[in-house]
C-alpha cells in the first residue's frame, strides 16, 4: 500500500499539481485533462481524446451504439478561427479576451428557436452585456442512431461583447 492507502497495482499516479489519487473512486465518466501553466497544445487535445475513448464504459448510450449523451471537449476560445467564422457572417469580434462565446442547444422549429433566440438575448441585455450575433455550428448526423437523429437540436454559438467591468 502507498502513503495514500492505494495499491501500486491500481497503476494511479502520484500526486501532483491538482491531481491527488486518494479522491480516485468510481463514479460517472468525466475527465480533465490541462496544461497547468495555460499552454495550448495537441497533446493536450489527444490526451482529451483518449480519455472520451476511456469512458465509453460509462453505459451513457442507449441500445443504439451509435445514439449516446454527446460527451465532449471544453477547450479555449478559438479566436483566430471564430473572428475569419464571424466575419463572413457579417459579426464582429472584439480582441482576444473581451467577448464571450456559447453554445445554445435550440430547437429545429423556426419560431420556437426565435422566440427562445430572443429571450436569450434579453437575458444578455439585463446582466449589461451585448449581443454580437450568432452562428449556426456545422453540424454532421451520418454517424449517429435514428433516436439521437429524432433529437438532435440546432446548435448555434452566441457572441457577445464583455463589458468592461467584467474585464477587471
Amino acid at each position: 500500500m502507498t502513503a495514500h492507502g492505494l495499491s501500486q497495482r491500481q497503476g494511479l499516479p502520484q500526486r501532483q499539481g491538482l491531481y491527488d489519487p486518494r479522491y480516485e473512486h468510481d463514479a460517472c465518466g468525466l475527465g480533465f485533462v490541462v496544461d497547468l501553466a495555460g499552454r495550448e497544445s495537441h497533446r493536450i487535445v489527444q490526451s482529451a481524446v483518449e480519455v472520451l475513448l476511456n469512458l465509453e464504459h460509462r453505459s451513457a448510450s442507449v441500445w443504439e451504439k451509435n445514439t449516446g449523451d454527446g460527451a465532449g471537449l471544453l477547450l479555449q476560445i478559438p479566436h483566430g478561427f471564430l473572428a475569419r467564422e464571424c466575419d463572413r457572417l457579417g459579426v464582429e469580434l472584439p480582441p482576444e479576451g473581451q467577448y464571450a462565446a456559447g453554445i445554445v442547444f435550440l430547437p429545429v422549429e423556426r419560431e420556437s428557436r426565435e422566440q427562445c433566440e430572443e429571450q436569450f438575448e434579453e437575458i444578455v441585455l439585463e446582466e449589461g452585456q451585448r449581443v454580437l450575433g450568432w452562428r449556426t455550428v456545422p453540424t454532421d448526423d451520418s454517424e449517429i442512431g435514428p433516436t439521437a437523429k429524432a433529437s438532435m437540436p440546432l446548435i448555434r454559438q452566441i457572441f457577445g461583447r464583455v463589458s468592461e467591468f467584467m474585464l477587471t
